[in-house]
């Protein structure tokens, strides 16, 4: 897939305040590894000192998923998942900016590969169906440098921001397809393409089922299941997390079944993705209303 080309409207002064962002977010990029850290760490520490909308947002959906804690580990919880957002604003920066040589520095382990490649090897396309993690975009850079992956995103408002990031990506992805271009996923995936996909937000969609997340009934858009089928593809877990000590480990799973109905092959993506969140908490994006739609008659979850 061709990065788009540069369109001179974009230079208008009311795009400046956009490239102006953009020429922070690259000399954020710049920095130096445990530097940028350091950096997210300490807008982490900002961000979880302001009250926000944001952190009730949290607080609703920690309270929710994790009744088995008390309020202070709620809280602790909650602290430490707006602290990482701090990191997640650099490791976007990194992601979409930093230089092939800065990531090729970045402590990387991947696990499970074999199970790509066994589908791969029966003519298959796979769908990485993962969460989102604040550091989605770096892990999806990471991963690019030892397999192919394309993605599926949302046209940003900003047309700076738009050209700018799809360019981004267009340098580490074989391509990326704008969520509602169903028909050109399909192709990719009958080709034998990978896929990297998160289906774990609630998108108003009429596409929807309410399954358990954490135990809780959640709007959950079917496309995983469809996309599956309609691309005779597999679905195969993708879990990435940022280590203590630096760097990140990357897991691929065992392919999830696709043998049930929208609902049942929905619910088991679900409870992968819960899987996930389990094994680094603080790490998964609470700033997002997960819960927003309700089942009939169910109580609002954020007030």
């Amino acid at each position: 897939m061709p990065r788009p080309s540069f369109d001179r409207a974009l230079l208008a002064p009311r795009h400046w305040p956009a490239w102006l962002g953009v020429g922070v977010i690259w000399l954020i990029a710049r920095l130096p590894y445990p530097l940028l850290l350091r950096l997210g760490c300490g807008l982490g520490a900002l961000i979880r000192h302001v009250p926000s909308r944001r952190r009730r947002v949290a607080e609703a959906n920690v309270a929710l998923c994790f009744p088995e804690l008390d309020a202070r580990a709620q809280a602790a919880l909650v602290d430490a998942h707006l602290t990482d957002i701090g990191l997640m604003l650099v490791e976007f920066a990194l992601g979409w900016m930093g230089s092939d040589r800065a990531i090729a520095r970045i402590p990387t382990r991947i696990e499970g590969l074999e199970h790509l490649e066994a589908a791969h090897a029966q003519g298959q396309g796979v769908l990485l169906v993962g969460g989102h993690f604040s550091h989605l975009e770096l892990c999806a850079r990471l991963i690019s440098r030892r397999i192919p992956i394309a993605g599926m995103y949302r046209r940003m408002d900003s047309a700076v921001f738009e050209w700018t990031v799809l360019r981004a990506r267009l340098h580490y992805a074989a391509a990326m397809f704008e969520k509602d271009d169903i028909r050109g996923t399909v192709k990719y995936l009958r080709g034998g393409g990978t896929l990297w996909y998160a289906p774990d937000q609630d998108m108003r969609s009429k596409d929807s089922v309410f399954v358990p997340f954490f135990g809780v009934p959640a709007a959950t858009i079917t496309a995983t299941h469809h996309l599956a089928r309609m691309g005779q593809a597999q679905v195969i877990p993708f879990f990435h997390q940022r280590l203590p000590d630096g760097g990140y480990a990357m897991r691929l799973g065992a392919p999830l079944p696709m043998d049930g109905d929208a609902a049942t092959d929905t619910a088991r993506v679900n409870a992968s993705i819960e899987q996930m969140v389990r094994a680094a908490p603080a790490q998964y994006l609470w700033v997002h209303k997960r819960f927003k739609t309700r089942p009939p008659g169910a109580p609002a979850v954020y007030r």
